[in-house]
């Protein structure tokens, strides 16, 4: 029975470590392509390229801060759930700066028009 389980959370550590890389994979394609979207954009001078930036980057960071929650699951020791406690404290500050930013451009934009 002691081997069934330890097999179980192999699979278990496996799944979960894939799911957490793949999450962040598809916050690097999105900041990546948010980035360069922006760029084209900011040639042709749009004016709301810093909105579409800082949605993006949003985005971006939701996908990593899905990953980083999702890793708890398989912490073992207390100096890895406070590292992990650490990034997502400051993973979740940077998504709020940039949702602050996101609403104050957006009245900017509006006053603009």
């Amino acid at each position: 029975m002691e081997t069934f389980l330890h097999y179980i959370e192999l699979y278990l550590t496996y799944i979960v470590e894939f799911c957490t890389t793949t999450l962040e994979l598809l916050g690097i394609i999105i900041l990546v392509f948010t980035a360069l979207k922006c760029f084209k954009e900011w040639i042709c001078h749009d004016t709301k390229v810093r909105l579409d930036l800082a949605q993006g980057i949003a985005v971006s960071l939701e996908f990593k801060v899905g990953s980083e929650v999702l890793r708890t699951v398989i912490v073992r020791e207390w100096e890895e759930l406070v590292i992990l406690g650490a990034v997502i404290l400051l993973r979740g500050l940077l998504t709020f700066l940039i949702h602050w930013e996101i609403k104050h451009e957006e009245e900017a934009l509006k006053e603009h028009i």
